[in-house]
């Protein structure tokens, strides 16, 4: 892998197999066609256009990409049902004009997003390829507009699907947010949405506790407490569905938009693609110290430690240099 893609700790899955990563890059300024060439130009494969909100690419040597308009209810069409109701049927022609004016005034404000499948690791720099060229097309990012809360989401596979894993990992996030936040330079947009509201401080204070040693059930219980929600800048939930379907099928969340897999969902990330010095390199080294401090237990016990007594921990993200001060740690 090039020296720009840091190296992560954990090199194996669950399975011992080399862990793979998906990608999520949410874009404006090119359309889905622009989108779908660019992925086919450097991973081969064939271009179906299923209907103007979604496309695939289909890979053999992988799985298959998937380029869409991220808006579900266009996705599914689900729009003709109200059309019915107020008495409006429209015949294959009236239809194929009215979704390729939907998708072009929805492109204003819905993302358009390109979900790669599973990649190994080694595969990164040829998805950061598709990303020069598509920037090289026009394509916009976070920061082009106000309107956009673009972002750029990372699905690891785990290592272990074991507690104490599990446990580091969410501990070192928390000590390494802000100041993901910060070297990231997350858009207010992103920030204000509730796409990536932080865990609560009470959840922090309780993981981060000497003494937090939970078994499975305990460390997906605590999750569920203080975070019914996706909209988390890493989403555990279908990782926890992965592990124990039946506790997440009975907890109060989103059911239908969480997939089950063995994978850390990295939600934080802006997307600037736009920026010809903006890489993929950028936010999955952001998530690779994360894996550097959670592998590194007398460190990560340390920051903990600081982390607890912080004059103004109590007051909330933000009110002191804690990302300062861990950043001149690591």
């Amino acid at each position: 892998m090039p020296a720009n893609f840091r190296p992560l700790p954990w090199t194996t899955g669950p399975n011992g197999q080399p862990r793979q990563v998906g990608v999520e890059i949410e874009m404006a300024g090119v359309d889905l066609a622009t989108m779908a060439q660019a992925v086919q130009a450097e991973f081969g494969g064939r271009v179906e256009y299923l209907n103007p909100f979604l496309s695939r690419v289909c890979v053999p040597e992988f799985d298959d990409f998937v380029i869409e308009l991220d808006a579900r209810v266009l996705q599914d069409r689900r729009y003709r049902e109200h059309l019915r109701h107020l008495g409006i049927e429209l015949d294959d022609e009236d239809s194929e004009t009215l979704e390729r004016w939907l998708a072009e005034a929805a492109g204003i404000l819905v993302p358009h997003e390109i979900v790669a499948p599973p990649l190994p690791l080694a595969a990164l720099p040829r998805l950061d390829r598709v990303r020069a060229a598509l920037q090289q097309q026009g394509a916009r990012g976070t920061q082009s507009s106000l309107l956009y809360a673009f972002g750029l989401q990372i699905n690891i596979e785990a290592h272990r699907l074991t507690a104490d894993w599990l446990t580091a990992i969410l501990q070192a996030f928390i000590l390494l947010y802000e100041a993901l936040v910060k070297a990231g330079n997350i858009d207010l947009a992103r920030q204000i949405s509730p796409y990536i509201r932080p865990f609560p401080g009470s959840y922090g204070r309780n993981i981060l506790q000497p003494d937090y040693q939970p078994t499975m059930e305990q460390l997906i219980d605590d999750y569920l407490e203080h975070n019914l929600t996706r909209n988390r800048p890493l989403d555990m939930l279908p990782l926890f569905a992965e592990i124990d379907p039946e506790r997440i099928r009975t907890a109060p969340v989103e059911h239908e938009l969480i997939k089950p897999r063995p994978a850390l969902h990295y939600r934080l990330p802006n997307c600037e693609i736009d920026d010809p010095a903006w890489s993929l390199a950028q936010p999955f080294n952001g998530w690779a110290e994360v894996e550097h401090l959670a592998a590194d237990s007398q460190r990560l016990q340390s920051a903990a430690a600081a982390y607890l007594q912080r004059p103004a921990q109590a007051l909330g993200q933000f009110a002191d240099d804690w990302a300062e001060k861990i950043r001149d740690w690591f």
